[in-house]
């Protein structure tokens, strides 16, 4: 039986939000990432395509270089992410996914289908289908529709 709260919408959203990441994340960690944090994803999705130079992840994301480096430096020592030669540019380090952090990647997209064929099972087809929807339209109304697209979502501050 499903209890309803007496809470208003947004605070609802908010909260469904991070309980679902933090269920994502609790997975991530049992299933051998456990020195993962959400904010690390915040970089990753930037070189998930390929490597790319600190400054221009720094730029998609709309942070300081000082900011990338700082996660990068970390990623890197956890063995997520690599530092390469740019092939055109001697003097330029691009960060790409190491084998650890490609591994990674794929183990947090299967997870998320999990959390999502689970959610749909609980809701059923049609109101997980209304939820993306709705999440979707408030995500666009709030002004971050173009920021998701663009891979441009900055970590939280």
């Amino acid at each position: 039986m499903v209890v309803i709260m007496d809470v208003d919408l947004v605070t609802a959203v908010h909260l469904a939000g991070l309980a679902v990441t933090a269920e994502t994340v609790r997975r991530l960690h049992a299933a051998g990432f456990a020195d993962l944090r959400t904010a690390h994803g915040f970089v990753v999705q930037h070189v998930v395509t390929g490597p790319r130079p600190v400054g221009e992840i720094a730029e998609r994301m709309g942070v300081t270089q000082q900011a990338v480096s700082k996660s990068v430096g970390e990623l890197v020592a956890l063995g997520y992410l690599e530092r390469l030669p740019d092939r055109e540019d001697g003097r330029v380090r691009l960060i790409g996914l190491s084998e650890r952090g490609r591994a990674a990647v794929e183990t947090t997209r299967r997870i998320r289908a999990e959390v999502e064929a689970e959610l749909t099972a609980v809701l059923g087809a049609d109101q997980a289908a209304a939820l993306h929807t709705a999440a979707t339209a408030a995500l666009e109304w709030a002004g971050g529709g173009d920021a998701m697209r663009s891979r441009r979502v900055p970590p939280p501050s």
